[in-house]
């Protein structure tokens, strides 16, 4: 793909385009207007545009199932010997800046993917909210699980498969419970067991991506491409805050079973660093779909307001027992409260018919 895509780059120009296709893109609203624009693309750029896409997903590939297993493992060595050298340091630099680009790559081919029918142009100020979010996110998350397997080596195998065997099974349970009939339009050549192949693939990649950062594609194995196109603000919620706390549960082990290497380092200044960091990444990314993300104006509803019907949801899912208990009580007591109206409205029947004879006997 490399030695064609530079051929053809080369090339470009000098021979003539057998035949030239005509594609139509949406503008992104502006003003409440779109307009559609129409743009001529010859048979090189198509060929161009194909490889760049083949190694946007090779990066994500390369950097999820590559680099993130290379930054733990080297990461783990520095810890249990306490020393990192030179040439340690510059490998695990590269493998984090593999990581968090496959990361953005990850952000970009969802934006494209689900806005498809837009001509979607990411700004400067975009990528760097990305690169940030996905820097403190994705550097907070290995820290953590290597922390917490220096001290408890046996029990982070049951972090790591959990976590994974969660997300690998997640889009298969949502799959067989909506019942949809097994995709057979992946590729035309491809068998019954070519496509479970290639499915089981896609949510190894999708679990392996999840296992360190929020994957902005969500597979959806009952839609034709495969991808949700729709914007979820509720499973990005729910991940951020599960994750948060898992985060938050792993440091706390760690510093309750911290072995003598961590004699000289300040632990709680540690943990309350990490912490903050990965706050840091949920405050990029919140600056980058409130602000900065290219189809911002095609959302429904801003990520903002997503969060408060999120916590407004929580708060009424918290109240609801009290109101039941409290509208139980209220039927309990309202037999009481009516016996009493009634004995009350008999002596005030009474009085009135005392008062009534008296006058009579008087008259």
């Amino acid at each position: 793909r490399c030695v064609e895509a530079f051929y053809i780059y080369y090339h470009a120009g000098r021979i003539e385009d057998p035949y030239v296709s005509i594609t139509k893109k949406w503008q992104v609203p502006k003003d409440g207007y779109s307009e559609e624009i129409e743009k001529e693309v010859g048979q090189a750029e198509r060929k161009l545009r194909t490889h760049r896409s083949a190694f946007s997903r090779t990066s994500v590939i390369q950097a999820f199932l590559g680099s993130a297993p290379q930054l733990t493992l080297q990461l783990y060595i520095c810890v249990m010997r306490q020393e990192i050298t030179a040439a340690r340091s510059i490998f695990m630099l590269l493998s984090l800046l593999s990581i968090v680009y496959g990361a953005l790559r990850c952000n970009i081919l969802a934006i494209k993917i689900k806005y498809d029918d837009y001509d979607v142009r990411v700004k400067p100020a975009a990528y760097l909210c990305i690169f940030l979010w996905r820097s403190f996110e994705i550097a907070t998350r290995v820290t953590v699980l290597v922390l917490f397997s220096s001290v408890l080596r046996i029990w982070i195998f049951p972090v790591v498969m959990a976590n994974f065997f969660g997300f690998y099974f997640f889009p298969w349970i949502l799959f067989w419970r909506s019942k949809s009939p097994f995709p057979e339009n992946i590729e035309k050549e491809f068998s019954r067991v070519g496509t479970t192949i290639v499915l089981c693939l896609l949510t190894f990649l999708y679990a392996g991506i999840n296992m360190f950062c929020w994957s902005a594609v969500q597979v959806e194995l009952n839609d034709p491409d495969l991808i949700s196109k729709s914007q979820n603000w509720y499973q990005m919620t729910m991940y951020y805050t599960l994750r948060f706390m898992e985060n938050a549960f792993l440091l706390l082990m760690w510093y309750l079973y911290k072995t003598d290497i961590y004699m000289y380092v300040c632990t709680p200044l540690l943990f309350l660093r990490l912490l903050l960091s990965y706050c840091m990444a949920i405050f990029f990314m919140l600056v980058f779909y409130q602000f900065c993300h290219p189809c911002k104006k095609l959302f429904s509803s801003s990520i903002t307001e997503a969060l408060l019907s999120c916590f407004k949801v929580l708060f009424f899912m918290r109240k609801t027992p009290k109101s039941a208990v409290l509208r139980d009580e209220a039927a309990v007591k309202t037999p009481e409260n009516t016996d009493e109206a009634r004995s009350s409205s008999k002596t005030i029947d009474s009085q009135k018919g005392n008062l009534h004879q008296s006058a009579s006997s008087n008259a």
